[in-house]
């Protein structure tokens, strides 16, 4: 069954958020904010010792739809080693945050190697690279592969970090072999970060940046189709720091792009992504402009989004709320809610539904399932991702719980017109599959 299928009926009918990590998937969002470099929050919280505090950070993001939580704690005034030792312990312990996997992030080898000795189960390390040569290379990949760990392989030698689609491909061409025939690493255990650059910062020898990322992952893929691309998504839009607005916008294009040469994880914010359809018309196009280098002569199309950007620049990260879509009938109005993910009116505007169907479990059926549809056809797409999935099936629990109370008053008021009605559901399994339990078998 497709992560599509998967998807649709399980909103439909839990309203649960999903946190499935399946080969169909079409991308595996890594929260960045356990990090004390990419948070100011989680970083004062980690020097002030406010431990427990902090796990509302990873807690956070695991809501929001990450699928693996990247623990990052490289900081000067920091003991990274008893830091990283003390917040993995902790987090074991919490059910909600745990349920998914770890990525280890470091820049220092030992960091590493005190959470590897922490976590419980298989665990992502970020990263290894042979900018220190094969001996080194191999001695850490040999302590990953020791702790059971996949490893997280920067495009990076001796020479220094790869930027053009040559290098990147050849860099880590090279690291697989060592991995694969030297020290027998699988190739689901291997992911390459290609490295994401900046662009548009007017500088043209980096135009191509984003191009050079895409299609090195393209051949990548064709070259080593068992392993994994990933990368730090919010190092593309650096040149717009300070800037939300045109930085989602950025990420959700080349997102979009790179997920369809073969990208299949990133190190997001997950709690902020947006839909690839639903980015302003003019802005999307001048990112792509911009992240697929084209018109973009002499900074053409560089100069374009930066005039563009200084537009929307005074919102920061102050929501600009449009409001016109509350003018269309109530099914759009359901099916925009829905699709991003607000839950503002979703009362209001579902008692109005209810009003005009002629039972309550008529707009479950009717417009909420439209919605639904319209979501699992964009991330089926890859032009929508599970944070925003997440955000959808909030409004719609929400929505559902509106109803609930009638739906039963309906059972309640009319029993006769249930009578016969329910029919019996057999549910089984294989005998002795891990899902027996409490099923025929």
């Amino acid at each position: 069954m497709s992560e599509v299928n998967y998807i649709k009926p399980y909103l439909r009918l839990s309203g649960l958020e999903p946190l499935v990590v399946r080969p169909e998937t079409n991308f595996i969002n890594i929260g960045e904010r356990t990090n004390v470099t990419g948070s100011k929050k989680f970083a004062r919280l980690i020097r002030e010792n406010k431990y427990e505090e902090a796990l509302s950070v990873a807690r956070q993001q695991v809501e929001n739809g990450a699928q693996v939580v990247d623990i990052n704690m490289d900081d000067a005034l920091l003991d990274g080693v008893q830091a990283m030792t003390t917040f993995v312990n902790l987090l074991q312990s919490e059910p909600d945050i745990c349920k998914v996997p770890l990525m280890i992030d470091s820049s220092k080898f030992e960091i590493i190697e005190a959470g590897l000795k922490c976590v419980q189960g298989k665990c992502i390390v970020n990263s290894i690279s042979l900018k220190e040569g094969e001996q080194k290379f191999i001695e850490q990949a040999i302590t990953c592969q020791n702790y059971g760990a996949a490893v997280i392989v920067m495009a990076f030698d001796e020479k220094g970090q790869a930027d053009t689609e040559d290098r990147k491909v050849e860099i880590c061409h090279r690291a697989y072999k060592i991995l694969t025939e030297q020290l027998g690493f699988k190739g689901q255990d291997i992911i390459f970060d290609p490295n994401i650059f900046a662009v548009a910062t007017g500088l043209e020898e980096i135009n191509n940046y984003g191009v050079d990322f895409i299609e090195a992952t393209r051949r990548i893929k064709q070259l080593m189709p068992l392993t994994g691309i990933s990368g730090g998504v919010s190092n593309l839009s650096f040149s717009f720091r300070g800037n939300e607005p045109v930085r989602e916008a950025m990420h959700s294009v080349f997102l979009y792009y790179a997920i369809k040469a073969g990208m299949n994880m990133g190190i997001v914010n997950a709690g902020q992504m947006v839909v690839y359809d639903e980015i302003e018309p003019q802005l999307r196009q001048l990112c792509e402009d911009v992240i697929l280098n084209r018109n973009n002569d002499n900074n053409e199309a560089t100069e374009k989004l930066i005039t563009f950007a200084e537009t929307v620049k005074s919102e920061g990260k102050v929501e600009k709320k449009n409001d016109a879509w509350r003018d269309n009938t109530v099914e759009e109005r359901l099916k925009h809610a829905l699709v991003n993910g607000i839950t503002d009116y979703i009362d209001t505007d579902t008692e109005e539904a209810r009003q005009k169907y002629p039972r309550p479990l008529e707009v479950i059926e009717g417009p909420l399932m439209a919605g639904m549809d319209v979501v699992g056809d964009l991330f089926g797409a890859g032009k929508m991702f599970l944070p925003q999935v997440v955000k959808s099936a909030r409004v719609m629990k929400k929505s559902v719980a509106w109803l609930t109370p009638f739906i039963e008053e309906e059972k309640l008021a009319n029993p006769s017109a249930q009578a016969g009605g329910a029919g019996k559901i057999l549910l089984a399994t294989v005998k002795g599959d891990v899902h027996d339990i409490g099923k025929i078998s």
